[in-house]
């Protein structure tokens, strides 16, 4: 451990120290300082914005957290914190008398305190609050990073997100929009006639996407079952049954990889619409993913890590083949073994296995030189039948689906298609799954008898679609990594203290 560290720790525990001194004052005193429950009457923001029109020289009361104090002897000025924003206090002993006004003195940033008082305009113009009356409602005994240098760290802003949510005002507005968002979907779907449901979690079988599956174990039934990768299967058993247009937004469990993209544990929508294809699920991403920019942001046109980006319908379309042979040159159109597949993966430098035929080539080829740069929201469609087994096959190309892709900022937002609804077809493309495993591909996917099943009394033409909702708020509040929209992303747990003091010992 460095010298700078101890010094900061040192200094920690000795900021801490005091604190626990004056909660033991207050306790002697007979104050309580983790207080009851306190009627709160205004907030801030309302305060400030609406001071000629309601609040000038008017009572409130106002609860949050003490952000700053600053005391001039018989005075003190402080800002405090609620969820609408900060505002300034003005205590004055004179005001408060001198038993209440030895608690002001107590204070510490970082406090949660309820003040009773009047609205005024300072002569600098600020709008305050002279507090008649303070309650302590709970004693911070941990100090907040210190204010010019606020909470950085970014490992630790995702580990400790409440004081990351204290001290960083713009990481509470990114949550508000996430919510409005996700609102905003749900208002959508549900006025286009949609139905909220909701399937399991946890699964037999794992199906409905390519990814491998968290496994645990249900020991009264004494059998392995899987977080859900996708609710697909079970959304469109929901369609055999009748129900024409489902939606379900909810978490999926992946166990992959975690990077700026990607979390184990995320949220996606996924909608199921009876008797349409995969022109209904395009023009459904766009209007959804445009009316939602609109509504929370009141625009289409949005800026992302500095390039302006415009949503409004209808996107750019391409193949995966015409990607291809626009960024490469390569021409997947006129490929018609798999060893000329293989030559253009050689020529680009793309790796593949010998298992891989010529979708999954072209679609390693499509990843390595394609993705970065669809900037613009992008329609990808002619997605070859080998890696789409639940998609219904193109009737102008039997070797691909009715699939698409929608990309932006050179990131998958949302993946849909005509669904298969042939059981045979569907029977078979899982079978040829099923060889793709037994060859090593641990993420195909696994035979769904019953669902088959489920087809075979008949699945309308249907209409699928799934859209990342983290990812979309990623782009609607210019966040870069997804652990910036998610509340608690998943972390390697931190030693514990004991073995940390181990270390440092052996060292």
């Amino acid at each position: 451990m460095s010298e700078e560290i101890k010094n900061v720790q040192e200094e920690l525990n000795e900021q801490m120290q005091i604190r626990r001194d004056k909660l033991a004052e207050y306790e002697a005193d007979g104050i309580y300082p983790f207080g009851q429950r306190f009627i709160v009457k205004d907030n801030a923001k309302d305060i400030k914005d609406d001071f000629f029109l309601k609040y000038d020289g008017q009572p409130v009361v106002i609860a949050g957290r003490l952000m700053t104090i600053r005391s001039h002897g018989k005075t003190a000025f402080a800002n405090v914190r609620d969820k609408s924003g900060d505002i300034q206090v003005y205590f004055r002993k004179d005001v408060l008398g001198e038993e209440a006004y030895k608690y002001v003195k107590m204070l510490d940033i970082g406090d949660i305190i309820g003040v009773e008082g009047h609205v005024f305009k300072t002569h600098t113009g600020e709008v305050t609050i002279k507090v008649n009356k303070l309650t302590l409602l709970s004693k911070s005994l941990r100090p907040l990073p210190e204010k010019w240098h606020g909470l950085k760290d970014t490992e630790l802003r995702y580990r400790q997100r409440y004081v990351d949510l204290i001290v960083n005002p713009e990481v509470r507005d990114t949550f508000v929009k996430r919510s409005q968002i996700v609102a905003k979907i749900r208002e959508y779907m549900m006025r286009d006639g949609f139905m909220e449901v909701e399937t399991p979690m946890m699964h037999a079988i794992p199906g409905g996407a390519a990814a491998r599956p968290f496994i645990t174990h249900h020991n009264a039934l004494d059998i392995d079952i899987y977080m859900r990768i996708a609710p697909e299967l079970y959304l469109k058993r929901l369609i055999v049954g009748g129900m024409d247009r489902v939606f379900e937004m909810n978490r999926c469990f992946r166990n992959e990889g975690i990077d700026n993209r990607h979390n184990p544990e995320f949220t996606t929508i996924e909608s199921y619409q009876a008797y349409g294809d995969v022109e209904d699920a395009i023009r459904l991403t766009e209007n959804l993913v445009s009316y939602c920019a609109q509504e929370v942001l009141g625009t289409q046109e949005i800026t992302y890590q500095g390039t302006e980006i415009n949503l409004t319908p209808p996107w750019n379309r391409i193949t995966m083949a015409e990607g291809v042979k626009k960024y490469t040159g390569e021409d997947f159109d006129a490929v018609t073994t798999v060893e000329e597949a293989r030559a253009i993966a050689d020529r680009l430098n793309v790796e593949y296995t010998e298992n891989d035929g010529i979708g999954k080539i072209l679609n390693l080829c499509f990843e390595d030189y394609v993705e970065e740069n669809l900037i613009q929201p992008t329609i990808v469609y002619g997605h070859p039948k080998e890696i789409s087994p639940l998609a219904k096959a193109s009737r102008e190309n039997p070797l691909a689906t009715e699939r698409f892709e929608a990309f932006i900022y050179g990131r998958e937002l949302a993946n849909g298609f005509s669904e298969l609804n042939d059981p045979i077809d569907q029977k078979q493309r899982f079978l040829d799954q099923l060889k793709e495993r037994e060859a090593g591909d641990d993420e195909a996917h696994r035979m769904d008898e019953d669902f088959v099943t489920a087809l075979e009394y008949g699945l309308p033409p249907t209409a699928g679609l799934g859209v990342g909702i983290d990812r979309l708020v990623m782009f609607l509040t210019d966040s870069a990594s997804i652990r910036d929209v998610l509340l608690f992303p998943l972390m390697k747990p931190e030693a514990p203290k004991h073995i940390e003091a181990e270390e440092e010992a052996a060292e």
